[in-house]
C-alpha cells in the first residue's frame, strides 16, 4: 500500500514496479523519477499547471544554497518536538522538496520513523522532490484534493503554498498538527527597494482555522548577503515580484552587483482538535 488514494474513486492506491493501482483498475503510471501524477483531466486550469521549469529551478538552485537554512531549522526544530514515534508528514505544495527532505532527515536523526509524502500542482516540482528525496513519495496533486485518506497524517506543513485548509483537516488524524509559512512584513525588504519605487510591506497574517487551534507562533529573522549575479537572479525569479516587476525595477536588480535583505518568516503552529 501507499499514502496516495486514488483520485478517481478514491480508494486506496498499491504502488508496484512501473505504477500505483487501486482495486476498481485505475492506475497511474510511475514517472522515470518516481513519482506519480494523480492530477486528473477536470482540476488543471492550464496545459502545464503550476511553477514552470524556469522558476522551479530557480528556486532548486538558491534553495540549495542555504540561503533560507534559518526557516528550515526552525521547521526542523518545531517537528522533532511532536510526540509520534512514526509520524506521517505530508508537505503540500512541496515544490523541490527542499523542506520535506529537511524535515524527514530531521525526525531520523532523534530516532523516529517518518513517512513522507508530497503533493504539488508542478509537475517539474515534483520531479525534482522525487529526485531530492527518494524515501518519500511524491505526486502530482492539488492541495484543495489531496489524494490521501481521512485521518492519515499527523503533521502538514504548508510552506508559501495555496492553503487548503478543509483538506488538511479532512486528512490530518486528531491532535494531529499543521505548520502555516508565510512572509514576515519586512521579508525581502531590500529586495523589493531595489525593484520597486514604493517598497510595500507584507500583510501580517494570523488567522484563525474552524478545527484547529493555534498553539504557538515562530518568528524568523536573518539576512543574506548574495554576492552572485546568478543567486540574485534566481531569488528575484522564485518571488511573485517576477511576474509584476515594471522594467525600470529589472533594470536596476539587473545592475546589482551584491544584494544584502532582511529575510523574514512567520510559522504558525495549529494542531486539530478533537
Amino acid at each position: 500500500m501507499s499514502l496516495f488514494t486514488c483520485p478517481v474513486c478514491g480508494a486506496a492506491l498499491t504502488r508496484t514496479t512501473k505504477s500505483y493501482d487501486c482495486p476498481a483498475g485505475h492506475r497511474f503510471d510511475l514517472a522515470s523519477d518516481g513519482y506519480v501524477n494523480l492530477l486528473t483531466a477536470n482540476q488543471k486550469h492550464a496545459k502545464e499547471p503550476g511553477d514552470d521549469k524556469n522558476m522551479v529551478r530557480a528556486r532548486s538552485r538558491f534553495l540549495s544554497g542555504g540561503y533560507y537554512d534559518p526557516l528550515l531549522r526552525a521547521l526542523e526544530t518545531l517537528a522533532v518536538e511532536l510526540p509520534e514515534a512514526r509520524p506521517v508528514l505530508l508537505d503540500s505544495g512541496c515544490g523541490e522538496g527542499y523542506y520535506t527532505q529537511g524535515l524527514y532527515t530531521a525526525l531520523c536523526q532523534v530516532g523516529k520513523q517518518p513517512l513522507a509524502a508530497g503533493i504539488d500542482i508542478s509537475k517539474e516540482a515534483v520531479r525534482l522532490a522525487a529526485k531530492r528525496l527518494r524515501d518519500g513519495t511524491f505526486a502530482v496533486a492539488s492541495a484543495y484534493r489531496l489524494p490521501l485518506a481521512d485521518g492519515c497524517a499527523d503533521l502538514v506543513l504548508n510552506c508559501f503554498s495555496p492553503l487548503g485548509i478543509l483538506e488538511f483537516r479532512r486528512i490530518l488524524k486528531q491532535n494531529g498538527h499543521f505548520f502555516y509559512v508565510v512572509p514576515a512584513p519586512r521579508h525581502l525588504w531590500e529586495l523589493k527597494r531595489a525593484v520597486y519605487d514604493k517598497p510595500y510591506e507584507n500583510e501580517k497574517i494570523l488567522a484563525e482555522y474552524e478545527g484547529f487551534t493555534l498553539e504557538k507562533s515562530v518568528s524568523v529573522q536573518s539576512r543574506i548577503v548574495l554576492s552572485e549575479k546568478q543567486a540574485i537572479s534566481d531569488l528575484f525569479t522564485m518571488t511573485p515580484y517576477f511576474w509584476k516587476t515594471p522594467r525600470s525595477g529589472l533594470e536596476r536588480l539587473e545592475a546589482l552587483e551584491v544584494l544584502e535583505t532582511e529575510i523574514a518568516f512567520d510559522v504558525y503552529v495549529y494542531r486539530k482538535m478533537n
